[in-house]
């Protein structure tokens, strides 16, 4: 059974990056490719939040004894052939496991404008994300 102390807790950490990153969003791509602090800041933001995520299914999986994922990106297929989120959600949810793939195994070849577009982008998969598992585990 799904811990919901688990699930809170990360979607905790989870709302605090995206918050976090939400205050950055307004930065023009210039600020960005120019401050290096904030493009590594937004990055490992990137990060964190993505972990919570990749975190909050693997525990779902464990718990449920659902089938075990392939890698990072498999998680989210997991979770939508048992209809923890909607297949719709796929696409982008394993572009940002691949992303965080990136960032953690060759951060060396990060195309900044890639991290802006994220940014500028993609903030509301997460947000999209969090929501599913706060409704599906804590509103009850």
């Amino acid at each position: 059974m799904v811990e919901q102390e688990v699930i809170r807790e990360k979607l905790k950490y989870l709302a605090e990056y995206i918050d976090d990153l939400e205050q950055d969003i307004t930065i023009s791509l210039d600020d960005f490719l120019n401050d290096k602090k904030i493009r590594r800041y937004i990055e490992r933001t990137l990060h964190m939040a993505i972990e919570c995520c990749l975190d909050i299914g693997s525990h779902i999986i464990s718990c449920e004894k659902l089938r075990e994922p392939e890698s990072n990106k498999d998680i989210f297929n997991v979770l939508a052939e048992n209809n923890y989120i909607p297949p719709k959600s796929l696409t982008q949810l394993g572009k940002m496991a691949q992303f965080r793939n990136l960032i953690v195994h060759s951060y060396t070849k990060i195309d900044p404008e890639i991290v802006y577009t994220i940014l500028k982008r993609n903030i509301k998969d997460l947000k999209q994300f969090a929501g599913h598992m706060h409704k599906r585990f804590l509103e009850s």
